[in-house]
């Protein structure tokens, strides 16, 4: 059976020769450790060897824009130290090659006071040092993220290695390539993976391949600061970490009538099934890759379309029951007709199992397990749910602002 319910819509780090020589006439050439330096030239040039710091946002700035972040900079020398700190804490950047420049790693947090030293030295080997203190202008508006419900909802914080990351945003975010640069993900064993956005309010993290199993994964959005759209900022990070257990996959046959479950590559069970009838188009179960998603014991399932004394009208409650598509697609326990099962296609659109298989699934399965359904002329959409599977990878990397 299916249930008939409405889906859910799919919805900063900052922008930073050999010498040839000829002989003409009596002139002599340097050596390569006899020349001078660009910063000596210029030096000679200005008749001085001192250095300059200059930092932005300037000290006794009241309202500097967060999404700026600091800047600092040594005309004729390098820098040596730069300490940037708010609240207590250092704030991470880095140096430019030349070692002339820093710049804040991620946007500055909004409402917040900086207190900012550095020191600089010339060619000649004069220092200077230079301070600023400001403070961050406070938005009149301000965006927040927050992650997808049924992840945030998993109380064991362990998924399946076809998990997405779903960020939402309470308001609609129209500098995209601003916030995707502030999104952030770091995994135990790394796997190449791309954001995705559906809409101006959520964006999708997918893998390239599925995750490698038993790991720690940590999502960070560097809102903090960021210029989300014009006048609104974001007003403090989010980050969440969690697990990828096991890789259990589900491949169900259709035609054959069977489900076979792996567990990190080895086969764990298999379960005679029973999936849509295929009399109409709703009662047909969709092929393709499936993710599991909320689950429910029992889950009330209503005829979709159909009213009360209407034929084939039903208003059941089902046991086992495990969610794989916003269209009613569930694994669940049959509710008789057993005859059915490991033999034909008797169900409104569900994978039916045998109350002992259903149970077994049900209390081992993760949000984000991969089930792959084969056999029917119904092709499941990239966004019925998080089968976002479906989509080929060069066609979802084209989801990202940054290309």
């Amino acid at each position: 059976m299916r249930i008939f319910e409405q889906a859910p819509a799919v919805p900063r780090p900052l922008t930073r020769a050999l010498l040839g020589c000829s002989v003409l006439l009596a002139a002599a050439c340097q050596t390569a450790s006899q020349a001078a330096t660009p910063a000596e030239e210029q030096a000679a040039q200005r008749g001085t060897n001192d250095t300059a710091v200059t930092i932005s946002p300037a000290n006794g700035a009241a309202k500097a824009r967060p999404d700026r972040g600091v800047v600092v900079r040594a005309s004729n020398g390098t820098l040596g130290s730069v300490s940037v700190r708010a609240g207590g804490r250092d704030v991470a950047g880095s140096f430019n090659a030349a070692r002339t420049e820093w710049r804040s790693r991620w946007t500055l947090a909004p409402a917040t006071s900086y207190a900012v030293t550095a020191t600089a030295k010339s060619p000649a080997g004069k220092t200077a040092q230079a301070g600023s203190t400001f403070r961050t202008l406070k938005p009149a508006r301000t965006v927040a993220t927050s992650l997808d419900w049924i992840l945030e909802g998993n109380q064991r914080k362990t998924y399946g290695v076809g998990t997405p990351i779903i960020l939402n945003f309470d308001r609609p975010v129209l500098n995209k390539k601003l916030v995707e640069k502030a999104l952030e993900v770091r995994a135990e064993k790394p796997v190449e993976g791309a954001w995705r956005w559906v809409g101006d309010r959520q964006v999708i993290y997918r893998t390239r391949t599925y995750w490698p199993a038993h790991q720690k994964v940590t999502v960070t959005a560097h809102m903090a600061g960021v210029r989300a759209a014009k006048g609104v900022y974001g007003l403090r990070d989010f980050t969440r970490t969690f697990t990828i257990g096991a890789a259990r996959i589900s491949r169900v046959d259709l035609k054959k009538h069977r489900m076979v479950v792996s567990i990190d590559g080895r086969k764990a069970r298999t379960v005679p099934i029973s999936a849509g009838n295929g009399t109409t188009l709703e009662y047909t179960t969709t092929s393709g890759v499936h993710l599991t998603m909320e689950k429910g014991n029992p889950v009330r399932m209503i005829a979709p379309g159909r009213k009360k004394g209407d034929p084939g009208y039903y208003d059941e409650m089902i046991n086992w029951a495990v969610r794989i598509s916003n269209s009613g697609e569930y694994l669940h326990q049959s509710m008789g007709e057993y005859g059915c099962l490991g033999k034909a296609n008797c169900s409104h659109g569900c994978v039916r199992q045998h109350p002992r298989d259903a149970t077994w699934f049900y209390r081992t399965v993760q949000p984000g397990d991969v089930v792959t359904i084969t056999g029917s002329r119904r092709k499941l959409e990239w966004n019925n749910g998080w089968s976002f599977w479906q989509l080929p990878w060069a066609s979802w990397r084209k989801g990202s602002a940054l290309n």
